[in-house]
């Protein structure tokens, strides 16, 4: 059944100067929230090996975000910001990232009023890109961009884009969030937003977390501009949540299924993923659908261990002879949810009435108003470039 949950019911009051503008100096002296089995404390973050067991396995979101916000300027001067969210020819992004000459994606626009039908351009050291818009549609729009020269797409994007930060952060992006708002251990470009959790962890954080035996692996899920989409209904059952992809190596996959019920998920996007995993495998045996939908959690209630759901999709792999697996979802974590996959979950703290404070929400109970209670009470920093937790329940 879907659950009726009254959106009003997970708000806060989060003053505007406790949104973290700018990142810190250094990653890894963000502070820290401890929250276990009820219990608040904190530190600084570049201890958090101390409060991991040797067993536990740490699973990372390692995408990449893209330079997505392109910047044109009609001929009246007028400007066109064309933000790329997701491709359509080629329609993965690794393909549409490596392509030459033209490309198709889905858009948003910036100052779209002004964009009649003209074709946009950008010319820097003779390569001109150009646009041109082919169809609008509930808010987004088809863009075909065409070039000269030898870069591919992600190399103009590279060249003429500006990273994505995120709106509430109400500034234009810097040349310091270029490395900033990328995780160390970023890997696979896709994303319009990073998995901000990760955006605290070092090369030497990572090193002492290796040198605990505590075991790391990494997913791949490309985050969507979705991520930042507030809760609009009154009700949670009226929202709909927007589809991300993600793709699984078979050797994490096998780590995963071993030590399910033991992982700490860094990021919601991770969680996302590991949840998801759960009910794909149940959909191998039955539809062979490689998607989960916003509420199948809800509307079929399964009992087998996560053990045998992630075991049936490692059997397809094995028996396809694949060594990735590709899927997509749109799972939505909301109070009442069963998780099958982690103990623990690291993540920064979240906008009121979004449906990451409701996975929260989902992981520890009302002890969320808590959290976020001694959070705001200690002058810890919100959002993106704020601070952390180890929520352990």
């Amino acid at each position: 059944m879907v659950p009726e949950i009254s959106i009003k019911d997970f708000t806060y009051n989060l003053p505007d100067e406790r949104i973290a503008r700018f990142p810190l100096e250094k990653r890894d002296q963000s502070r820290l929230l401890l929250y276990r089995q009820g219990e608040i404390t904190e530190d600084n973050f570049s201890h958090l090996d101390e409060y991991l067991n040797s067993n536990d396995l740490l699973v990372f979101n390692n995408t990449k975000v893209i330079h997505a916000r392109l910047l044109f300027h009609k001929s009246t001067g007028a400007r066109i910001e064309v933000f790329c969210l997701e491709p359509v020819a080629p329609s993965t992004f690794e393909q549409a990232l490596a392509t030459k000459n033209t490309c198709t994606w889905q858009c948003t626009i910036g100052n779209l009023k002004k964009w009649k039908d003209e074709v946009l351009c950008i010319e820097h050291n003779g390569v001109q890109l150009k646009a041109e818009k082919l169809e609008v549609m509930n808010g987004s729009v088809t863009v075909r961009f065409n070039w000269n020269g030898e870069l591919s797409f992600g190399e103009l994007m590279e060249q003429y884009g500006a990273i994505p930060i995120p709106p509430y952060l109400k500034r234009e992006s810097e040349e310091i969030d270029s490395t900033r708002y990328q995780t160390v251990y970023s890997k696979y470009e896709g994303s319009v937003a990073a998995p901000t959790a990760g955006l605290h962890f070092t090369d030497e954080i990572l090193n002492k977390l290796k040198a605990k035996n505590i075991d790391i692996e990494e997913l791949t899920l490309h985050v969507g501009a979705g991520t930042f989409k507030p809760v609009k209904a009154d009700f949670i059952s009226g929202h709909d949540m927007h589809t991300e992809h993600f793709r699984i190596k078979l050797n994490a996959l096998k780590r995963i299924r071993e030590k399910a019920g033991e992982i700490i998920a860094v990021g919601t996007t991770s969680v996302r993923m590991l949840e998801s995993l759960y009910w794909l495998g149940l959909n191998i045996k039955t539809s062979g659908e490689r998607h989960v939908s916003q509420w199948q959690p809800y509307k079929h209630e399964e009992n087998i261990s996560a053990q045998q759901s992630l075991n049936n999709i490692i059997e397809y792999m094995d028996d396809k002879g694949i060594s990735e697996f590709d899927a997509s979802t749109q799972i939505m974590i909301v109070p009442s949810y069963k998780f099958r996959t982690i103990r623990g979950l690291v993540t920064n703290f979240h906008q009121p009435q979004s449906t990451l404070l409701l996975l929260i929400a989902a992981l520890i109970g009302n002890n969320w108003k808590k959290v976020y209670d001694y959070a705001l009470n200690h002058n810890f920093r919100f959002l993106s470039y704020g601070d952390s937790s180890l929520l352990l329940p």
